[in-house]
């Protein structure tokens, strides 16, 4: 079995508050993340797949199918976008980088594996250089 990643960059907005918190609450437990007027990251996303190499090809994946599907199902969705209000599957969900990362994951699933015997392992998003999370599914 071999594991092969592609990296991928995009821009978003977020703000992490609970609506039915004061705005005292929210700074309390979410600091400067829960400036009311959003804050910015430059998240790295790392995909992460696995399977057999194909003698016959000599890949596991083409990386520019893998490129394709990331960039349809996840980049087109979150780059230069607010996550608490522009992103459908982040709607009604608490915008943190964990839970980015298991909902990137889970838009990613179904079309990578689609691609015969390649399996997606993990995803992994950094979103400062300092911090990331990295989630291996269910």
């Amino acid at each position: 079995m071999v594991h092969v990643t592609r990296r991928e960059h995009f821009n978003a907005a977020h703000r992490m508050y609970r609506e039915e918190w004061s705005a005292e609450q929210n700074e309390a437990v979410f600091g400067k993340c829960a400036n009311p007027n959003w804050h910015g990251h430059n998240y790295n996303l790392f995909v992460t797949v696995k399977g057999e190499i194909s003698y016959e090809s000599g890949y596991l994946i083409d990386l520019k199918s893998l490129k394709v599907i990331i960039q349809e199902y996840v980049i087109e969705k979150l780059d230069h976008k607010n996550l608490n209000l522009d992103v459908d599957f982040m709607k009604g969900k608490m915008a943190t980088t964990e839970l980015i990362c298991v909902e990137i994951f889970n838009q990613l699933k179904t079309p990578v594996e689609a691609n015969k015997g390649v399996f997606l392992h993990s995803v992994r998003l950094y979103e400062t250089e300092n911090n990331s999370a990295e989630y291996f599914g269910g």
